[in-house]
């Protein structure tokens, strides 16, 4: 028998506090790895190593086929509910017109019978079914108020009066969003990158393998650092060369042409769907206790 305040005390109706633990109750956290994260030359659509890459205002790397082929498909999505749109509403006008057309004959069949009284007039007395589908005694006319009811009544279990609740489509936007950050993005808004290469040993590396490097103090470039891009010219630099050369000579090191505040783009590095961009490598995991069950129930993991 164990002790009472013992830890393997297990025959309590509740659960302590070192058996939650031990069943990872509570916000668990853990810092990810390198494993976790997209690495900075790597596609935020495709995830592979880009292929004459394509940069945003906001950053975000994509391969120049992926965000093309990407644009395009929005495009098309739009022009596909642009024509659903303009259909349903010249469908809408079709019937504003119909109903105003029945409410003309309606006005001009009640002022003809006001005028020749009330007798029914027909066209064919042989025919033996009138517009309602009455037959034999009930094949006579039906007045205005009968067809009123007809005509508004909810009959649910009637094919003719089932209740129809068409589907609204609403105006489309007719803009392009960046896949990654969510805002705005067109072709135009949109430079070419262009990394420096380290030519230093070429028989170490691959040419798919070949890492990049700084293009003004030669440092290896990785995920740890922090990567400026200019939009007027595409070139590649780490931040400190940026903050120490370019925010003061207003100029590229590499093709010496003018850049301006404005044209320094900083690099979105991770993306992932384990992790969020920049320096957000925590991700924290929130669990409770099944009731019951002692099985720990998880919630979506919460970024931070």
């Amino acid at each position: 028998m164990p002790q009472r305040h013992s830890k393997n005390n297990n025959d309590l109706a509740f659960f302590t506090y070192d058996e939650k633990r031990k069943l990872g109750y509570g916000t668990q956290k853990e810092r990810l790895g390198k494993d976790s994260i997209n690495p900075f030359d790597a596609c935020c659509l495709c995830l592979k190593p880009f292929i004459d890459p394509m940069c945003c205002q906001k950053g975000h790397v994509f391969c120049k086929e992926c965000i093309l082929e990407c644009l395009l498909s929005q495009k098309k999505d739009i022009q596909r509910k642009l024509a659903a749109h303009a259909a349903q509403q010249k469908q809408e006008k079709e019937e504003e017109e119909e109903k105003l057309m029945l409410q003309k004959a309606r006005e001009l069949d009640a002022f003809d019978q006001q005028n020749h009284g009330a007798v029914p007039q027909y066209s064919d007395r042989n025919h033996s079914r009138d517009k309602h589908g009455f037959h034999g005694a009930n094949s006579v006319k039906a007045t205005s108020y009968e067809e009123e009811a007809l005509r508004t009544m909810k009959a649910f279990w009637l094919p003719s009066a089932t209740p129809e609740a068409p589907a609204k489509v609403e105006a489309p936007s007719t803009t392009t969003f960046c896949p990654e950050g969510k805002e705005r993005l067109k072709l135009k808004t949109l430079f070419p990158v262009h990394f420096t290469g380290d030519n230093s040993d070429r028989n170490k590396y691959n040419s798919h393998d070949k890492p990049f490097i700084c293009s003004s103090c030669k440092v290896t470039l990785t995920n740890t650092m922090s990567l400026v891009a200019l939009s007027s010219c595409g070139h590649v630099f780490c931040k400190k060369c940026t903050d120490k050369f370019m925010a003061v000579d207003k100029v590229c090191l590499v093709c010496n042409k003018a850049c301006k505040e404005r044209n320094l783009v900083n690099l979105e590095k991770g993306g992932t769907g384990f992790t969020g961009h920049g320096d957000r490598l925590q991700a924290t995991d929130f669990k409770h206790l099944g009731s019951g069950s002692g099985l720990g129930l998880v919630r979506p993991a919460i970024k931070t």
